[in-house]
């Protein structure tokens, strides 16, 4: 089994290139990607939150894994990188971009209950980390990936990965899968 030979979605080429131009270099990885598709596509009619859109480059995952009845918001305090998601995905009913400092939405929002959060900024994985768990239904997902040490890690943060995971692995309403496969994904489902 290759688990690198993934058909990818719908603009991802085009959206990738598009953050090459503008030098993006922060996307999920592939694995990832089809990991996010793959558990959406088990929740029909979800409510789906997406902290740390970027380009849009693991929206494209989401989307394809959507049914027509899910709905998606997915927030960014980039303009520039969110004027390519836009460009994709703007017309989307299903999909709802905002442009917000994560931490301020999530503030905002908290009252709102999701079935599957991707926390891929600090927000709601450094940062607002019990208001975003908060937010997850019974029997939702919570998903965090690059937990495995990275070369561009500042000095520090491998300390503050420990942590989370030893927090997550802590709490007693949610059963956690840590996964030391991609960049490092940790999967958790609200009991």
């Amino acid at each position: 089994m290759d688990d690198f030979q993934i058909t990818l979605p719908k603009y991802y080429p085009e959206i990738q290139a598009a953050s090459e131009q503008i030098g993006f270099n922060m996307p999920s990885d592939l694995q990832t990607g089809s990991l996010l598709k793959t558990l959406v596509a088990s929740k029909p009619g979800a409510s789906i939150l997406e902290l740390g859109t970027g380009t849009g480059l693991a929206l494209c995952w989401f989307a394809e894994g959507m049914d027509e009845n899910s709905q998606l918001t997915t927030i960014d305090n980039s303009d520039a990188f969110l004027s390519i998601a836009h460009k994709y995905f703007g017309s989307d009913s299903r999909i709802n971009i905002v442009s917000e400092d994560g931490s301020k939405w999530v503030e905002s929002n908290k009252a709102q209950k999701f079935d599957l959060i991707f926390a891929d900024t600090w927000a709601g994985k450094y940062t607002e980390l019990e208001e975003v768990l908060a937010m997850v239904k019974k029997g939702g997902f919570y998903i965090i990936d690059d937990m495995k040490e990275q070369a561009n890690w500042p000095e520090g943060h491998a300390e503050k990965a420990k942590k989370l995971l030893a927090y997550l692995g802590s709490r007693q309403d949610f059963n956690i899968t840590k996964m030391n496969w991609s960049t490092g994904i940790v999967i958790a489902t609200k009991l």
